[in-house]
C-alpha cells in the first residue's frame, strides 16, 4: 500500500526588483519555520508563492501571466494552494480578488510574515494590508536565494520623492528608514552564514534616514563604513542613489574606504532639462553633469551604473538627442534603458503629447547601441590588468568553467568574469588576470592557483 508522503513542499517565484527578492527570503524563511521544505520545480510543490511586481505594464503583464501559469498546477500537479503577494496585489487587491478566483489568498508589499497565517490555515483570503506597516528587521526570518556569498540588505522601505512616472509611493508607502543598529545587526549574522558581500538597497538611498528623529540618525556614510567594517565583509556595494548634490562623507568613504566597492548605481532618467521637469525629478542637467564630474574625479576606476527612460510624454527628437549627447559625454559604463509605461495613477498619465510605442522602441533601441560601444571600449580597457573577482562557482552553461564578479559587477545585471586555468571555492576573492573582454563578459586567468583537473582555459567563443 502506497503511503502519501507528509512532507508540505512550497514554490516561490520572486519577480521585479532585487527589493522584492528580500521579501520573498523573508518569506521563504517564514515558510522554512513553519516546517516547509523549498523544491526548485513548481510541479512538485503543494504551495505555490507568487511574489508580484506592478511598477510598469511589462512588469504587470509578467506577473499576471506567472500567475495563470502556476494555477495551472491545480489541475495537473500537485497544487492545493496559490498564494500571490507584493506590489501587484498591494495595488489591485479588489481586482484581483475578483478576476483570480484560482488564487487562494492575496498578501500586500508589506504583508510578508503574515504567510505564516496562510500556511497554517487559518487565514482570510485577502489579506493585504497598509504599504507602511512594515520594514523589514533583522529578527525575522530570512533564507538567501542567490549566491551564499553576497545577500541584499535593505536601508529602508517606501519613498517620498514625487516623481511624475513613478508610482512606488502609491504601493510601497511613505520612506520608512531602518534603525542603523539593526541593519548592523542583520549584517552580522549574514556575514556569520558566510556572506561576504553586502548590496545596499532601497528606493531612495542618498535619503537614508532622513525620516527617523534627528536622535536617532545615522548620516549614510557612517552606515556604509560601518557595514564593511563588519568582521567578513569585504565588498559592500551601495545602489539607488538619487542624482542630489551627494554628501562629501559618502564620497569619501566610496573612494577610500577598501572594503567599499567603487561602483555607483544612480538612476539618471533623463537629461533635457525640459523633460526633467516634466518627470518632477527636481534639478537639471547642469546638477547631472556636476554630480558625474565630482564622482569621476573624485574615485578613480569608479563603475557608473544608471538608468534611462525614453519615450515619456513630451519626449522630443531634439530631448531624445540630448539624452544621446549626455551619455556620450557620460561614457557610462553600466546603462539600463526602459520605456516609459503609462500607469493610470501616476502623474505623468495625464500629460499630453504621448510617444508612439513604436517611435518609444526605435529610441531605446538606439540608446542601448550607443552604450554598447561605451561599454565595449570600457570592457576593452580592462584586459592584460589584475583585479580582484568575488567567485561565485561553476558557470550555468559550462560546469567545468567557474565565474565570478569584479567589484564593477554588481549581482545578476552586469555580467560576469569566467575563469580558467585554476581552481577557486565559491565566496573566495581571487587575483585574476584579464585576457579576455565580450561587450558585458570577461575571461580571466586565477593566480596561484594549481591548474584544477577537469578544469579547462576558456575563450569566449566557448561562452556564446
Amino acid at each position: 500500500m502506497a503511503v502519501e508522503s507528509t512532507e508540505k513542499t512550497i514554490y516561490f517565484v520572486s519577480l521585479g526588483c532585487p527589493k522584492n527578492r528580500v521579501d520573498s527570503e523573508v518569506m521563504l524563511g517564514v515558510a522554512k519555520r513553519e516546517g516547509y521544505t523549498l523544491v526548485h520545480e513548481p510541479e512538485g510543490a503543494d504551495t505555490i508563492v507568487v511574489n508580484t511586481c506592478g511598477f510598469i505594464g511589462e512588469a504587470k503583464k509578467e506577473s499576471i501571466d506567472t500567475i495563470f501559469e502556476m494555477a495551472e498546477l491545480k489541475k495537473t500537479g500537485e497544487l492545493r494552494k496559490l498564494v500571490v503577494s507584493g506590489c501587484l496585489s498591494q495595488r489591485y487587491p479588489d481586482a484581483l480578488a475578483s478576476d483570480m478566483p484560482e488564487v487562494d489568498h492575496f498578501l500586500g508589499s508589506s504583508d510578508m510574515l503574515k504567510l505564516a497565517d496562510v500556511l497554517r490555515g487559518d487565514a482570510e483570503r485577502l489579506l493585504v494590508g497598509n504599504p507602511a506597516d512594515w520594514v523589514v528587521r533583522a529578527k525575522d526570518p530570512r533564507v538567501l536565494t542567490q549566491s551564499h556569498s553576497s545577500a541584499y540588505v535593505k536601508l529602508a522601505e517606501g519613498c517620498n520623492r514625487t516623481c511624475a512616472f513613478c508610482t512606488i509611493p502609491e504601493f510601497r508607502g511613505k520612506q520608512r528608514s531602518r534603525p542603523a543598529a539593526d541593519i548592523l545587526r542583520e549584517a552580522r549574522q549574514l556575514a556569520k552564514q558566510g556572506v561576504v558581500e553586502l548590496c545596499l538597497i532601497s528606493q531612495d538611498t542618498v535619503a537614508y534616514g532622513r525620516d527617523l528623529p534627528a536622535s536617532e540618525r545615522t548620516p549614510l556614510a557612517k552606515l556604509v563604513a560601518d557595514l564593511a567594517d563588519v568582521p567578513g565583509i569585504r565588498w559592500v556595494r551601495v545602489f539607488y542613489l538619487y542624482p542630489e548634490t551627494l554628501d562629501e562623507a559618502l564620497i569619501d568613504v566610496l573612494a577610500n574606504h577598501p572594503n567599499v566597492v567603487k561602483y555607483v548605481d544612480m538612476p539618471l532618467q533623463h537629461a533635457a532639462d525640459a523633460m526633467l521637469r516634466r518627470m518632477k525629478r527636481g534639478h537639471g542637467i547642469g546638477r547631472q553633469k556636476r554630480v558625474v564630474e565630482r564622482l569621476r574625479t573624485a574615485i578613480p576606476g569608479l563603475t557608473f551604473r544608471t538608468a534611462f527612460i525614453v519615450g515619456h510624454p513630451g519626449e522630443t527628437d531634439a530631448e531624445f538627442q540630448e539624452l544621446c549627447d549626455f551619455v556620450t559625454w557620460a561614457e557610462f559604463e553600466r546603462m539600463g534603458v526602459f520605456r516609459y509605461s503609462d500607469e493610470e495613477s501616476a502623474k505623468s498619465f495625464d500629460l499630453g503629447d504621448k510617444v508612439p510605442e513604436k517611435i518609444a522602441a526605435k529610441r531605446a533601441r538606439t540608446l542601448m547601441a550607443l552604450q554598447r560601444k561605451i561599454a565595449r571600449r570600457a570592457q576593452k580597457k580592462l584586459v592584460g590588468t589584475d583585479i580582484d573577482v568575488l567567485v561565485e562557482g561553476a558557470s550555468e552553461d559550462h560546469e567545468l568553467v567557474l565565474k565570478g564578479r569584479h567589484a564593477g559587477q554588481a549581482p545578476e545585471i552586469d555580467g560576469h568574469v569566467y575563469l580558467s586555468g585554476g581552481d577557486a571555492k565559491p565566496g573566495e576573492i581571487r587575483r585574476v588576470t584579464i585576457t579576455q573582454a565580450s561587450d558585458y563578459d570577461l575571461v580571466g586567468e586565477l593566480h596561484e592557483a594549481t591548474l584544477a583537473k577537469g578544469r579547462r582555459r576558456v575563450g569566449l567563443k566557448v561562452l556564446a
